[in-house]
């Protein structure tokens, strides 16, 4: 199983780190289509966190289109592939990120430079077999 690492001091909440940790995994191919994840009782138990908060995180990536729940494996990844759809979430998510930035007097060129430096770290990761 992908490792999953929570820090219990962060200002963001507990269900969007593992939301997050996830994604990254699905991006990082360390997570797959079609790969079971944990149930929600194990991973709880394997965090030390509420079954509850777990539930929370799997329900958000499934309305985002991360995983599917199915009543025999449980949350599976199953990446909706909805291009339109997810460029239009990512504008949203990036006027936010890019006004918070600018209002710092960060520079475009310092906010390209790190999309880059990210991309690379995706790209670079060697493809699971």
């Amino acid at each position: 199983m992908y490792y999953i690492e929570i820090d219990f001091n962060s200002d963001e909440a507990l269900y969007l780190q593992l939301c997050h940790q996830i994604i990254q995994g699905i991006a990082s191919t360390q997570l797959r289509e079609g790969d079971s994840l944990p149930s929600v009782r194990q991973l709880a138990d394997n965090i030390g966190i509420n079954m509850h908060t777990v539930n929370k995180a799997y329900t958000v990536l499934r309305q985002e289109g991360y995983v599917k729940v199915d009543r025999r494996k449980g949350a599976v990844v199953c990446v909706d592939t909805d291009q339109q759809r997810a460029l239009e979430e990512l504008r949203k998510e990036l006027v936010v990120a890019l006004a918070k930035s600018s209002s710092r007097g960060i520079s475009k060129s310092q906010v390209m430079g790190l999309i880059e430096e990210i991309y690379d770290e995706y790209e670079g990761r060697e493809q699971r077999p």
